[in-house]
């Protein structure tokens, strides 16, 4: 039995259809409110809440591999409840700041939970992915609205990944035998710029994007506002003001644990190309793909 939180994510959801297509064991998905969920068919549906953890006891009865998302909820506690439920494998998706920012909060935060796991005495398979694609959601207001995005750091790239491809590798450490005791860094096949982002969203929009690049400072104000100074820092740190060698490495990792190449950004773009197009095109509007720096 495979227990999957996280399960409405973009991470979780695509686990759930790769463990369903491979024919794995079992699966159950964790979700608040089964009522309101659909999950492939053959996946159980479970409810339970990371953040309460005596909620859990009957989603991790009969559990043997847990998939578990950092961030939602007392992952400490979370751990000691499944090591008594019996779970033997534990797959974490941390992230790769643990090792090229180790200074930073939240970086601190995934490096102690790291450390639980490791301790559980369970099995373990660590996951850290870099930049998600998703993240570029961030834009869907001022896209759908103004056909604009304002970003700092316009010109450096990240090696942005699908959220996808994270799902297919924690699908093969779930299911395949050599992934225990192993932790791997997580990179798209290509460094991205913003300016590229905006660029393939424009061809999957079919419509004009305008880029308008603004100070580190002008971004603060905007972030700070609803994620606090602490983390809007570390966040602008991560997009280009604190860059080295290793957040901007492109690793081959998702190829050779799950035979396919990794997912470039434009084909995250043209999937999800509907959460930033405008409900209704302007009058006479253009429908030529270009974005103005």
């Amino acid at each position: 039995m495979i227990l999957v939180t996280g399960a409405t994510g973009n991470i979780g959801r695509a686990l759930l259809k790769e463990l369903r297509v491979c024919g794995a064991g079992p699966v159950r998905g964790l979700t608040r409110d089964a009522a309101r969920v659909t999950f492939p068919e053959g996946v159980e549906a479970v409810e339970g809440d990371l953040g309460r953890v005596e909620t859990l006891n009957s989603a991790l009865d009969g559990v043997r591999s847990l998939f578990l998302v950092q961030g939602m909820g007392a992952e400490g506690e979370v751990l000691e409840a499944a090591r008594q439920a019996g779970v033997e494998h534990v797959v974490l998706v941390s992230s790769i700041t643990v090792q090229t920012h180790p200074h930073l909060p939240a970086a601190g935060v995934n490096a102690a939970v790291e450390r639980l796991l490791k301790d559980s005495g369970m099995a373990w398979t660590i996951l850290r992915p870099t930049q998600f694609a998703s993240n570029t959601l961030w834009w869907a207001t001022s896209i759908r609205e103004h056909g604009t995005v304002h970003v700092p750091y316009a010109d450096l790239g990240l090696p942005t990944i699908h959220p996808a491809d994270i799902a297919a590798v924690a699908r093969a450490a779930l299911v395949e035998p050599g992934h225990r005791g192993r932790t791997y860094p997580l990179t798209g096949p290509e460094r991205v710029t913003a300016r590229q982002q905006v660029a393939a969203l424009a061809a999957a929009l079919e419509q004009e994007l305008s880029l308008v690049e603004i100070s580190r400072e002008q971004a603060h104000r905007q972030m700070a506002s609803f994620m606090g100074d602490e983390t809007a820092n570390a966040v602008l740190d991560l997009m280009g003001g604190d860059l080295n060698e290793e957040l901007l490495k492109v690793r081959d990792t998702v190829p050779q644990l799950t035979g396919r190449p990794a997912t470039p950004f434009r084909q995250w773009a043209t999937e999800h190309a509907a959460a930033f197009r405008r409900l209704a095109p302007p009058r006479g509007g253009s429908r030529r793909t270009v974005t103005a720096g």
